[in-house]
């Protein structure tokens, strides 16, 4: 596929545990039934979209958009370490199908955060076999199903565990803490955490288990990111034309007064420490929701009077463009916008969002940078990890009873911009 000549991608994402339902061989499924669970709820059916893609395709397509990125999901396909379930691939086979006869461009996520139980009892994302695990999984998707795949997107926000600890330095700060993922960050009582440590213990086999989005140490990061460069390799070995990439959650860093060096800091763990993993990409996923202001001392909160999204962090749709002009200073890579998006119960306020974005895209374009797509966080209301399902993203409401679908406003508007080239 040229992508030079391939028409601008306008669409929206989901991660297969948010949304599928029933992921039961994965560590968030283990870690949402414990009694000393750091989750809101646990996902159990989620959206039920495991049964009901080719509905959810449809509203998608109606809508006008090109373009569906979701995940495949690693534990389903690989419930134990080396037992492959063809079911499962064939569940997936027939996603990508259905996309492909509705005319949508399927993006394809490796991995989103969730991860087998096995992965996470043999060490997790601290464990030097993860990399060649990983690769073999995806080795694997990719002579199973390559052919009817063209992005795949390797590692979700591959920078997450570092960012976390981010996170964690604005919430004890007493600042406006970015929870975009939803991580649960309360100091409980002693009690309480020994009491969990001990279920953890029972269920990995140890009382700090290394998922994806527990906080990485640097050699942690080093393993993330070569698990990204193993994996995109390994999957072009067999399959060229795989167009690979990895997604980076990136914030538009500002720079108050005498915050110039910490700013620049900021952007060089964030982003800038990937580039040689990045070398044989064939694209960067930009992931953003909001913008950071950064001080002398550290980050700032929100201007006074600022609006907030239900995440608690500024309403800043601005971020985006800002952030792609940033990265392309930086990388000759095509960028591919793999979410963006905001949690509000208010769709005047999404569509407000959608609008900022893609005028801020436009004047990308216009200036020559290369941008291949704009897929929106997210097609759905749906599981927002720890804080379950208070959180509503979606261009599609879902009844939580009846799992009804309601499209929302925002789809048809976010649809309407399709017309780009």
């Amino acid at each position: 596929m040229n992508m030079t000549t391939q028409k601008f991608l306008i669409g929206a994402s989901t991660a297969a545990h948010q949304v599928e339902g029933n992921n039961r061989n994965s560590d968030f499924w283990a870690m949402e039934q414990m009694e000393y669970s750091d989750f809101a709820e646990p996902s159990l059916d989620a959206v039920d979209h495991y049964h009901r893609f080719r509905e959810d395709i449809d509203l998608l397509k109606k809508a006008g958009l090109n373009a569906y990125r979701f995940s495949i999901e690693w534990a389903r396909i690989e419930p134990q370490k080396g037992v492959f379930d063809p079911g499962e691939v064939e569940h997936y086979r027939e996603m990508l199908r259905y996309c492909r006869e509705c005319g949508i461009e399927p993006v394809v996520t490796m991995h989103h955060f969730s991860s087998p139980k096995w992965l996470i009892e043999q060490g997790g994302w601290e464990e030097e076999r993860t990399i060649d695990a990983f690769a073999e999984y995806c080795v694997f998707i990719a002579k199973e199903l390559g052919d009817l795949m063209n992005y795949v997107c390797t590692i979700n926000e591959a920078n997450m565990g570092l960012a976390l600890g981010v996170i964690k330095r604005s919430h004890t700060a007493g600042k406006n803490a970015d929870l975009q993922v939803g991580i649960r960050l309360e100091k409980d009582g002693a009690e309480r955490r020994e009491k969990q440590a001990k279920e953890y213990e029972s269920l990995f086999g140890t009382s700090v288990p290394q998922t994806f989005l527990e906080m990485r140490t640097e050699a942690g990061d080093r393993i993330v990111a070569r698990a990204h460069q193993t994996a995109a390799r390994a999957m072009k070995s067999v399959c060229p034309h795989l167009k690979t990439g990895l997604t980076l959650s990136l914030h538009d860093f500002q720079a108050a007064e005498g915050g110039e060096e910490n700013a620049a800091a900021e952007w060089e763990k964030e982003f800038l420490h990937y580039l040689p993993y990045m070398a044989e990409d064939d694209f960067v996923g930009v992931q953003n929701y909001t913008r950071k202001l950064v001080g002398a001392n550290g980050f700032l909160p929100a201007p006074a009077g600022a609006k907030l999204t239900q995440m608690h962090y500024e309403y800043y749709p601005q971020a985006l463009e800002h952030v792609i002009r940033k990265v392309s200073e930086s990388t000759d890579l095509p960028i591919l916008v793999t979410e963006h998006g905001v949690g509000t119960a208010d769709d005047s306020d999404r569509i407000a969002f959608i609008e900022e974005a893609m005028s801020g895209i436009g004047k990308c374009l216009g200036d020559g940078l290369k941008v291949l797509g704009y897929l929106h966080w997210s097609l759905m209301d749906n599981f927002e990890w720890q804080k379950g399902y208070s959180q509503t993203f979606g261009l599609i409401a879902v009844d939580r009873k009846t799992r009804k679908r309601t499209p929302k406003e925002s789809l048809y508007r976010l649809g309407s911009f399709a017309f780009l080239e």
